[in-house]
């Protein structure tokens, strides 16, 4: 039986013709990624077990990002914890206020990662990397500490569904619907354990900021990692920004799937994740009227230049509802940057939005749009489990960023064709 895509990247980090699923190997790693909050874990481990040096400086990032510029002491502390240990070892990519952005919205940016890579990153969201065609995969703390260190981590061979997408996304009609759709239909433990391997002629109509968004809510259904076929896109994203020499891994004809899937992307609706799973997914011929407090843009599932393109698309000429906050966070100093080139700063302040520096913020409940108990927001982010932005008793809903746009003009929960 052939392999999958993810099962090629995996036997030639391990150094192995094949591997199966289920089959427990070492393999080598290519990158290691931590952030201000995971990577301490890392460090104290790093010291306690005697390690002297990171296995190769040049492999090694961490990145200050979920509560960075620093919210309070702590946050300070646990920063300056990484920035003196990246100083002591010389780490080549550590990123940090002025130059940082939100992980896995920098990393593909700054070319650390590409076609073929093994990754692993204390976050979850490392599957992201996955739309580059490459294994990747969030750990624990102490899995970040050995990596560090050795350059190699243990894995379990994740067995895999495969996707096959056709078609073409309609007009207002994003990424974050697709997955959103994918998870509704599956639920969140639907890919638990597996790899999620998209491929198919429709890929060609997703952008590589589609796929760094579906890759990293591969986790939101509980997938070991998401991964795309490399493809002409693939290829021109990482053209003059990947340094290192990359492999292509195609998946065997013969490959073995525990389902495989037809999405249909002319189909996909706008979607909206209800409370408190992303798997409460709901198009707009079943959602009500729900008022909101908030809206996000934002994050490593949505603050890429496109997406802010889509929401300044909505806003512009247009102001927000009276009593609802829009919060506006690029997900990169790129971004930001660009953003400001193309005049869409001007149009989300002057639709009344406060625009932020790169940060994940309000995404994990960290500051910067905290929930006080009974509100809602609306958000491009990930995650809306209980508590998630704030108070327990607060509520978030899942959407792309024409949608989120539309609700802060709105004021409640509504799709774009409410407002253009």
């Amino acid at each position: 039986m052939g392999m999958t895509m993810t099962q090629k990247i995996l036997a030639a980090h391990a150094g192995l013709d094949e591997v199966k699923a289920g089959q427990l190997i070492m393999a080598d790693l290519d990158f290691v990624l931590g952030n201000d909050i995971t990577s301490p874990v890392a460090i104290n481990e790093f010291h306690k077990a005697g390690f002297t040096d990171v296995f190769d400086k040049d492999k090694v990032t961490m990145v200050m990002d979920h509560f960075a510029p620093n919210k309070d002491i702590k946050a300070a502390t646990q920063c300056k914890q990484c920035r003196d240990f990246c100083g002591e070892h010389n780490v080549t990519h550590f990123y940090d206020v002025g130059e940082m952005g939100i992980e896995h919205a920098l990393l593909p940016e700054k070319g650390l990662v590409g076609p073929g890579d093994c990754i692993i990153g204390a976050d979850s969201h490392t599957c992201t990397y996955g739309a580059l065609g490459a294994f990747s995969t969030g750990v624990g703390s102490t899995d970040m500490c050995a990596g560090m260190a050795r350059g190699k981590a243990w894995f379990r061979v994740p067995s895999a569904i495969k996707f096959n997408i056709v078609g073409k996304l309609p007009k207002y009609s994003a990424a974050k619907d697709v997955i959103l759709h994918i998870i509704g239909m599956i639920g969140v433990d639907g890919a638990l354990y597996r790899s999620m391997e998209f491929s198919g002629e429709g890929l060609k109509n997703l952008t590589m900021e589609d796929r760094l968004c579906m890759a990293n809510m591969a986790i939101e259904a509980g997938a070991k990692n998401g991964i795309f076929a490399v493809d002409d896109v693939t290829l021109e994203y990482v053209k003059g920004r990947f340094k290192r020499e990359y492999k292509i891994f195609e998946a065997d004809p013969d490959a073995e799937y525990d389902e495989v899937y037809d999405i249909d992307l002319s189909q996909i609706k706008p979607t909206v994740a209800f409370p408190h799973l992303p798997e409460n997914a709901k198009t707009f011929d079943e959602i009500g009227d729900v008022k909101i407090d908030q809206s996000v843009i934002g994050s490593c599932t949505n603050g890429r230049i496109e997406d802010l393109r889509a929401a300044a698309e909505i806003l512009k000429g247009r102001h927000i509802a009276k009593g609802v906050r829009c919060i506006v966070i690029p997900a990169t100093q790129a971004v930001y940057m660009q953003a400001m080139e193309e005049g869409l700063l001007k149009i989300f302040i002057e639709a009344g939005c406060a625009v932020s520096t790169p940060t994940c913020g309000p995404c994990l409940g960290g500051y910067m749009g905290i929930l006080a108990k009974g509100e809602r927001s609306i958000a491009t982010t990930n995650r809306n489990f209980v508590g998630r932005m704030g108070h327990p008793e607060s509520e978030v809903y899942l959407a792309s960023p024409y949608v989120a746009a539309a609700s802060a003009v709105t004021g409640k929960i509504s799709q774009p064709s409410e407002v253009m």
